[in-house]
């Protein structure tokens, strides 16, 4: 039987340098005074704290701020040369590339149309509108937007005709896009990143439990639960339109017989 998991050292650390980057990024550059009142760290821990992000390259001193009671306060930001990030939106049409820093600010972006043939042009198209975007440095991550899902149990791209994403149809969906953009890659529903703003930046900012209808030329939704992602067993979760329905053009009903039409049968 497994017991909790003990507060180790390196465990408490990684959850207070959390806490701060988590500050900074939410309040812009701070004191160290600012940064342990918010975090509810003491001085001297919040002063280590720091200094480890400064090391790590995630911080950096961003001058002094003086006016202030007491001796004049260093100010700390940010580094936001630390990571990139891209992300691809790919539609029948086209192919969206935008790279962001560390702290989410847009440094590069470009559009490709959509390749047609086989998945080798899809690769390099995909690989050119990441270049084109032209991240400062190698990206992080990158996260593909599609009108579709990837299934958890197979890998292989569902709940989409091959003519609306064509070279999609791979068994090794991912790792074959992860070693063409040199990056480690997630391939997501775009309905589900919708929702995923919404909960960070829109109206479903603080809800738990929430479902987002769209409609466009299809129809779908994203189901968020508990604060996650609910994806389901094929990865098709609130991909409505797909759902089954009852024949879209009932059986006319029968017109009432008069004499005249009674008799001419």
């Amino acid at each position: 039987m497994s017991g909790p998991v003990p507060g180790t050292p390196s465990l408490l650390r990684a959850i207070n340098d959390r806490a701060a980057l988590q500050a900074l990024l939410e309040r812009g550059p701070l004191t160290r005074p600012e940064i342990g009142a918010l975090t509810g760290l003491s001085k001297p821990t919040a002063s280590q704290l720091l200094l480890r992000l400064q090391q790590a390259g995630l911080v950096v001193q961003d001058g002094v701020r003086e006016g202030l009671p007491g001796r004049t306060a260093e100010v700390y930001r940010i580094n936001p040369e630390a990571a990139y990030v891209a992300a691809l939106d790919v539609t029948p049409a086209r192919i969206e590339a935008k790279v962001a820093d560390i702290t989410g600010t847009v440094v590069g972006e470009h559009v490709l149309p959509t390749p047609r043939r086989p998945h080798g042009e899809l690769v390099e198209r995909l690989a050119a509108a990441l270049h084109g975007a032209n991240p400062p440095d190698k990206p992080r991550r990158v996260v593909i937007g599609v009108q579709a899902a990837i299934d958890p149990a197979t890998g292989r791209l569902g709940y989409a005709a091959a003519k609306d994403v064509p070279g999609w149809q791979l068994p090794d969906l991912v790792p074959t896009l992860s070693a063409g953009l040199g990056a480690p890659v997630d391939v997501e529903n775009n309905v589900n990143l919708v929702a995923v703003a919404e909960q960070a930046h829109g109206a479903a900012r603080g809800q738990q439990d929430f479902v987002l209808l769209w409609a466009d030329e299809g129809i779908g939704s994203a189901i968020v639960l508990g604060g996650r992602m609910h994806r389901g067993a094929t990865g098709g979760a609130g991909e409505v339109g797909y759902m089954p329905t009852p024949p879209a053009h009932p059986r006319p009903a029968r017109r009432a017989a008069t004499p005249t039409t009674a008799t001419r049968r």
